[in-house]
């Protein structure tokens, strides 16, 4: 999900400081303009395995992203509660399946992976979030995230990573939630210069059980900076 401002208050570009007391990422630069986006997509990430008990190689990834920055708490009377807000990407991948659109084996389609850009009803919340854009891995490779509703585009890179907390939700396959990262612009990007993903629910690798490829599903908070 991501939260788009042109101006947000200083406490909405600060929270990511306040999410992880035991760890911390690289403060953005003074300079940096904070678009405050947060999202909160489903990211489909998929993976390769040579054989039974190899490293898992990234082979991609794909997400829808919605804008959910007047939820961001103490905003406004439809804003959400602290606790709420910190469950909101938890309470998506339990309550919602994943926005792709899928071939015969259950992997999202290999030609039309993206359904039709619409907002997205989730559960508990009077008014639906709006589409802000996808993610993906372009033809070389490098993570991108096209938020044509912004005329944004980053072509990222990763800057640093840490673990998430034990306390991060597992997921609804319990295994454990992906690293929180800090990823800064590849070259080619227009609007925003870094994001950070943070308050992941979910995805972290199955493993290498067998030979063959293998996808698991996440969600977590993008903050965008210009």
């Amino acid at each position: 999900m991501a939260v788009v401002s042109p101006d947000p208050p200083l406490t909405l570009c600060n929270v990511l400081y306040l999410t992880n007391t035991t760890n911390s990422f690289r403060t953005p630069r003074s300079s940096s303009r904070c678009n405050s986006e947060a999202h909160c997509p489903w990211v489909w990430y998929s993976e390769s395995c040579a054989e039974a008990g190899a490293t898992p190689a990234a082979i991609g990834a794909l997400a829808v992203l919605y804008d959910v920055t007047c939820l961001y708490p103490g905003q406004a009377r439809s804003s959400l509660t602290a606790k709420k807000w910190a469950s909101l990407p938890s309470d998506v991948l339990n309550t919602r399946k994943v926005p792709l659109n899928r071939n015969y084996d259950g992997g999202a389609s290999l030609t039309n992976p993206f359904p039709r850009k619409q907002p997205l009803k989730v559960e508990g919340l009077r008014k639906s979030i709006a589409y802000l854009g996808r993610h993906f891995f372009n033809a070389a490779g490098v993570p991108t995230f096209d938020l044509d509703k912004a005329n944004q585009l980053l072509i990222a890179k990763k800057i640093d990573g840490i673990k998430a907390p034990a306390s991060a939700p597992a997921g609804p396959e319990g295994t454990g939630a992906v690293d929180w990262l800090y990823l800064g612009d590849a070259g080619g990007s227009q609007g925003v210069s870094l994001v950070y993903r943070v308050l992941t629910a979910g995805g972290a690798s199955h493993g290498c059980k067998a030979k063959g490829t293998d996808s698991t599903s996440y969600t977590a908070l993008y903050w965008f900076y210009g």
